[in-house]
């Protein structure tokens, strides 16, 4: 436990001084806050933007900033040094993906704060983001295990994220695209926010969501396993 906090608390003071990193945090909040009081049009659904920026946001931020954080620490043989000093690598990841998923969590509190909700509806939105959130993690820490640096982890990364971030966007304007897209966890989390108001998570859902879970996890498990033990 010592040794995760020492990582959570080393990654807190990096990301002040890593403006790459930083912005991941607090660009699509900042979006929501902007386009959700300045752009008013008719006919247009309530908390449009919160929930586009929202799913965008899961999408985006914690897969990028994890594969970043891992692969930039591997680049520069800072993880070699924290090897060293007897961090083992799952102590390393745990305590990064509690960072990550701690400040997103807190990106999803200000997304949520411009949206029109009650406090119950709140509570949902933010359970719903938690665990989007975690899933972008887990592909987010497989990357950053297997890329031996950042360029590697950036070139994997961004094809990976422009599909689970935009996929629920482009939905909106293409059936196909929806009947394909709905199979995502980003899509499912759209889908949630949409109707938080009267949410009804069916068993279609449920298990779409199981699934996205499982595979996360096996993928980053396997990541882990090829390659944990030489980050």
């Amino acid at each position: 436990m010592n040794n995760i906090k020492a990582i959570f608390i080393k990654q807190i003071k990096d990301t002040l001084k890593n403006k790459t990193i930083f912005i991941q945090f607090i660009m699509f909040p900042i979006f929501t806050l902007i386009m959700s009081n300045s752009i008013k049009i008719e006919e247009m659904p309530e908390n449009f933007f919160v929930n586009l920026f929202a799913t965008m946001y899961i999408g985006m931020a914690p897969l990028t900033s994890m594969a970043a954080i891992i692969s930039e620490e591997k680049e520069k043989n800072t993880l070699r040094v924290l090897m060293m000093s007897n961090v083992k690598p799952q102590e390393y990841l745990l305590g990064i993906g509690i960072y990550v998923w701690f400040i997103c969590i807190m990106g999803a509190v200000v997304i949520c704060a411009v949206g029109k909700y009650s406090i119950q509806e709140r509570l949902v939105f933010i359970s719903i983001m938690a665990i989007g959130i975690l899933i972008s993690l887990l592909i987010g820490a497989a990357i950053g295990t297997c890329s031996t640096t950042q360029m590697m982890a950036t070139s994997i990364t961004l094809p990976v994220m422009m599909v689970f971030a935009f996929l629920p966007m482009l939905s909106l304007f293409n059936e196909t695209i929806a009947k394909i897209a709905k199979f995502s966890y980003s899509q499912q989390v759209s889908l949630m926010l949409a109707q938080i108001s009267n949410l009804d998570i069916g068993m279609e859902t449920v298990c779409i969501m199981a699934v996205n879970i499982v595979l996360s996890a096996i993928l980053f498990t396997a990541a882990y396993k090829k390659c944990g033990y030489a980050m």
